[in-house]
């Protein structure tokens, strides 16, 4: 399977970025690409928010945005997915081109726009998925909402009973003035209408909240604050940064978020810094520039118990799920941990 996946990804990478994509799913969705039987050891189970996750490794938000291929992707070896991100309303996002790989720099960037069809349309799909596995959906607002708060309470109310998670994403820079729903006063208000209305649901439902990377410690402390305040489940750290720090690629010049190998250490120093003030009040979803087995182990060493990755996919496909399992596992054995909780914050200092 992996010279056959090879020689796929080397034809999808030929392609425009946003139509190899669309292949990619399609062929999830079809049934053509058989995702490698899940690594299954004791050292990796996770606990998160109430959720038993059989490895930390999860599928981060923007592969699946419209929920159509949840069950090949809960299949995949992930310890759990993200879908989305899903609007209210159906929207088409940003005019194309609007995704571009940065193969120099080893990222990706995007200005999708929270392309969407809308939460009713996900709403059908969720209540038709398989049992089994742990399914979120990441939460936006419309562009052109009045409300952009009520959006989120809309969400919670339509897809939440079919849901495991939700993630508020209040950090997407390509949604104008999203980002500044990230200030505490606004967030506080925004984040105590969710639980509001997840408290109307029949069934449990776990909140999340994605943050930005590009936020001061200040800001990070309001952040905390908020999320302590009005109950949030975890927080994900982090989303796309819009900084272009050490990019070579002719891309670079591109606006949108920037995902993949250079947000590894800036996403990084955002978790260890969380860790710290939170001091393991809230659990954390490490995010940004995970490639390798090693790459996943600092993140939870910083201060992580759950992890997410996306854009390394792009370069390496679904076979790079098992391979960081494996890996993780080998590394916790080598160290002497039992499993992920022995590890979390063990390396924070290294970040601060």
């Amino acid at each position: 399977m992996s010279g056959l996946q090879d020689v796929g990804l080397a034809l999808l990478r030929r392609m425009d970025p946003e139509r190899a994509h669309g292949l990619a799913l399609k062929a999830l969705e079809t049934g053509l690409v058989r995702p490698d039987a899940p690594v299954k050891s004791p050292r990796l189970a996770v606990t998160l928010a109430g959720l038993s996750l059989p490895n930390p490794l999860g599928l981060a938000a923007g592969f699946d945005k419209n929920a159509k291929a949840i069950d090949p992707l809960t299949r995949s070896g992930f310890g759990f997915i993200e879908l989305g991100g899903v609007t209210p309303l159906p929207q088409p996002g940003n005019p194309r081109p609007r995704l571009f790989r940065l193969t120099e720099d080893r990222a990706v960037i995007n200005r999708f726009g929270l392309n969407s069809d809308g939460a009713e349309a996900v709403a059908e799909r969720l209540k038709a998925r398989a049992p089994g596995g742990i399914v979120g959906l990441n939460l936006g607002a419309n562009k052109d909402s009045a409300d952009r708060a009520g959006d989120y309470r809309r969400l919670i109310e339509i897809c939440g009973p079919h849901l495991d998670f939700a993630t508020v994403n209040v950090s997407s820079p390509n949604t104008e003035k999203l980002r500044d729903l990230q200030g505490k006063e606004a967030l506080t208000a925004l984040l105590s209408g969710v639980m509001e209305a997840r408290a109307g649901l029949p069934t449990p439902l776990a909140i999340f909240l994605k943050i930005a990377p590009d936020l001061t410690r200040p800001e990070l402390d309001d952040i905390a604050a908020a999320a302590r305040e009005t109950g949030v489940d975890a927080i994900i750290a982090t989303n796309t940064t819009i900084s272009r720090d050490g990019l070579t690629s002719p891309h670079r010049v591109e606006t949108g978020g920037l995902s993949g190998a250079p947000l590894f250490e800036p996403s990084t120093r955002v978790l260890a810094y969380l860790s710290q003030i939170t001091d393991g009040t809230i659990p954390l979803i490490g995010v940004g520039g995970i490639s390798t087995a090693e790459d996943a182990y600092a993140k939870i060493r910083a201060g992580a118990t759950a992890l997410q990755l996306y854009s390394a996919l792009v370069y390496r496909g679904l076979g790079l799920v098992t391979e960081i399992n494996r890996g993780l596992d080998a590394l916790l054995a080598r160290d002497g941990y039992d499993s992920i909780a022995q590890a979390v914050g063990t390396g924070r200092e290294d970040w601060l």
